[in-house]
């Protein structure tokens, strides 16, 4: 009897005893490859527009030829819609850079030094950023700077060099006053500097150049 009960005690623990649940083993699988050869090739495994800059833009190309991202500006096009030739005539540009000494003789000698100094390299391998950004600034702005530049060109080496000083200046003065620009908070002398630095340097080395052509 005593046997009995014990053999249906144990039918009955391994009916419905819980089983021991065997050890979970983590995945050792990687996902990245590192450049090692090691797991998923990703750059093979994801979409063609997040194989990085160059790819996105061709698919934004295939989605829409006229996007905002790969759109440059027309540069012919918009000397064209300003008169800008006519303009650079009226204001006589052409023949007071001659009275200044520089034809197409002195042209043609500046161009190989500007490729030694490989500046034209620079201009190559930055055009994105020479025709969407520099350019915008300088064409719109033509119709109003050209006057000016006109005038300057006329009076010679000393207007640049005044331009120039009264640039940096100005922003001397806003470095000391720190004047802040209101609503942003930020510095004015940083904010105008991006302006000011770049007008103070392209204006002194108008001078120097002006004053190197004198003959």
């Amino acid at each position: 009897m005593k046997f009995l009960v014990l053999a249906l005690s144990m039918v009955s623990a391994a009916s419905f005893g819980v089983a021991p649940q065997s050890a979970v083993r983590t995945s050792t699988q990687l996902h990245e490859g590192f450049g090692l050869g090691l797991g998923e090739d990703t750059y093979a495994n994801q979409p063609d527009f997040l194989k990085g800059e160059g790819e996105y833009k061709e698919w934004v190309n295939t989605v829409n030829e006229d996007n905002m991202l790969n759109r440059q500006y027309n540069v012919i096009r918009r000397v064209r819609e300003l008169n800008l030739l006519k303009a650079t005539a009226d204001n006589g540009i052409l023949s007071k850079l001659e009275a200044q000494g520089l034809d197409l003789s002195t042209i043609e000698k500046v161009l190989p030094v500007l490729e030694d100094a490989g500046l034209l390299s620079i201009a190559g391998n930055n055009q994105q950023i020479l025709v969407n950004l520099v350019a915008p600034l300088l064409v719109e702005g033509a119709p109003f700077l050209l006057p000016v530049v006109a005038g300057a060109i006329g009076s010679g080496p000393p207007a640049f060099f005044l331009a120039a000083a009264a640039a940096g200046g100005l922003e001397v003065a806003l470095l000391i006053s720190d004047v802040q620009v209101p609503l942003i908070g930020l510095p004015a002398a940083y904010i105008f500097g991006l302006l000011l630095v770049p007008l103070a340097g392209a204006s002194a080395a108008a001078g120097v150049a002006l004053g190197s052509l004198k003959k």
